[in-house]
């Protein structure tokens, strides 16, 4: 049993960096998909197949959620998507590092996956001078 990813991004960023991803590494270690909110969306409305995506994505130990702007639209709908009875964790600001980096250690927890996807983030960003 593994945990799943589920990406909830704007319009283009979730399908994106998913395909990218997939290139790098041929094949992602966990159940992973790209759930995309419009820009005009209601989340009321969203919720059902939001929810189904997170069902697909389910491996028996909860379901890590990485949104790309926290208190935007698809950040919010994680907030609804935490509450239906699914074990479920967020992190936001998500990037291409965070995605490869959490794809590394597919073995770890829920517990353990919201700080290594953290670090992917933080780990990432290089300030290159040269």
């Amino acid at each position: 049993m593994t945990c799943g990813i589920l990406l909830v991004t704007h319009p283009g960023v979730g399908t994106a960096l998913l395909h990218v991803a997939t290139r790098l590494l041929r094949q992602l270690p966990l159940k992973t998909e790209a759930f995309e909110v419009p820009f005009d969306a209601d989340l009321d409305a969203l919720l059902p197949l939001a929810s189904a995506a997170l069902r697909r994505v389910e491996g028996g130990e909860g379901v890590l959620i990485l949104t790309d702007l926290y208190g935007a639209s698809p950040a919010n709908l994680a907030g609804q998507l935490a509450r239906l009875g699914t074990p479920v964790r967020r992190v936001s600001a998500l990037s291409l590092p965070m995605l490869l980096r959490v794809m590394n250690y597919p073995e770890q927890g829920l517990d353990q996956l919201p700080a290594t996807a953290a670090a992917g983030t933080r780990n990432g960003a290089i300030v290159d001078d040269a």
